[in-house]
């Protein structure tokens, strides 16, 4: 592993922060038996996320539209959630009243897959709930699936595909007169490999999330974080070098899974794991400035099992920083950031 000037740092010295970035969530749209949630149950969702955040309140959402305040902040996938196809799950309609209810921001993500369909369901509320919308992401891990999951391109979107998605939604957006920075989500090594360019470079682009594990590399929990650290700073890197502009970039997905008895090679689930990497991956970049969404913020038990880079497959029910019935995993409910690399406690493993 190419070991960045920021890893470095991480490991040997406490960090000063004169500023610290933004933690967000990934939400989903079901409960732990699949069926779709409700706007109460997103309320419920966001009661909870609000007592954790570890953001200073003085602390400003690094936003390129004016519109937005420091709010709380999650992010969603699509927007007619297909995940069990007999009983989709319409999201649009229901988290947004509640996150305006709750005072939460929403990264509105829309499946480039079937984006016709939710761009309805979302253009349906997006002039009421207008000032509710951080962002729109078009196609999460579109180019990742596509390109690097070895199942012949029968899933995601190839480079000019997801291009295409994000100029249409572009304009059907400045069609109802609305203006959302608008981007996509994807894994960390299609940024650095070049694969993204072409999406990067794309003017009507200016978010970016940048999903990042050190779990999903396969590597201990001891040596993670800087895993972590490395990928994301070489796509931060390429991004920044080909972009030709500025672009918000968000850290779009990261975590440790709790899973008992799972492990994808030597990394292994834990509570105690996921603690750990919270500790000292996620806090870490956040007092370097940077954001994150956490994935995720609840177990969902219903979830069929994910595929990482070396083709083992591994459950993807136990990502949660609680559990599917919101109550707390880590221990003495312990969720906040020092900003302190050398922070020690029994609890943390390295």
């Amino acid at each position: 592993m190419r070991v960045s000037l920021i890893a470095v740092a991480a490991a040997t010295a406490p960090l000063a922060v004169s500023a610290a970035g933004t933690l967000g969530f990934a939400l989903g749209a079901r409960h732990s038996d699949g069926t779709c949630k409700t706007q109460q149950d997103y309320e419920d969702d966001f009661d909870v996320l609000s007592k954790i955040s570890p953001n200073p309140s003085s602390t400003p959402l690094k936003q390129l539209d004016p519109h937005t305040e420091n709010l709380p902040i999650v992010r969603t996938y699509a927007q007619v959630d297909g995940a069990i196809q007999d009983t989709p799950c319409n999201v649009s309609g229901v988290i947004l009243p509640a996150a305006q209810a709750k005072g939460f921001q929403v990264v509105v993500g829309l499946w480039a897959e079937a984006l016709d369909a939710d761009i309805k369901e979302f253009h349906t509320y997006a002039k009421q709930y207008e000032s509710t919308v951080y962002a729109v992401t078009v196609g999460s891990e579109s180019l990742y699936r596509y390109y690097h999951q070895t199942d012949g391109h029968t899933t995601g979107l190839s480079n000019d595909e997801l291009n295409t998605a994000i100029n249409d939604y572009t304009q059907a957006m400045l069609d109802l007169d609305l203006k959302f920075p608008v981007g996509t989500a994807d894994s960390w090594n299609v940024y650095n490999d070049g694969t993204a360019d072409v999406v990067v470079q794309n003017t009507n682009v200016s978010i970016l999330l940048v999903n990042a594990f050190g779990y999903w590399q396969d590597v201990s929990i001891c040596n993670a974080s800087l895993t972590y650290f490395d990928d994301l700073t070489q796509a931060y890197t390429h991004i920044s070098t080909v972009a030709g502009r500025p672009i918000e970039i968000w850290n779009g997905e990261t975590g440790w899974p709790t899973t008992p008895g799972a492990s994808y090679g030597v990394a292994v689930d834990g509570i105690n794991e996921a603690y750990t990497f919270f500790k000292q991956g996620v806090c870490a970049l956040l007092g370097w400035n940077k954001n994150v969404f956490y994935f995720e913020a609840f177990d969902e038990p219903w979830k069929p099992a994910s595929t990482g880079l070396s083709n083992q497959t591994e459950p993807e029910t136990g990502w949660g920083l609680f559990n599917s019935d919101r109550t707390p995993k880590f221990p003495n409910n312990d969720y906040s950031c020092t900003f302190d690399t050398m922070e020690t406690n029994p609890n943390i493993l390295c």
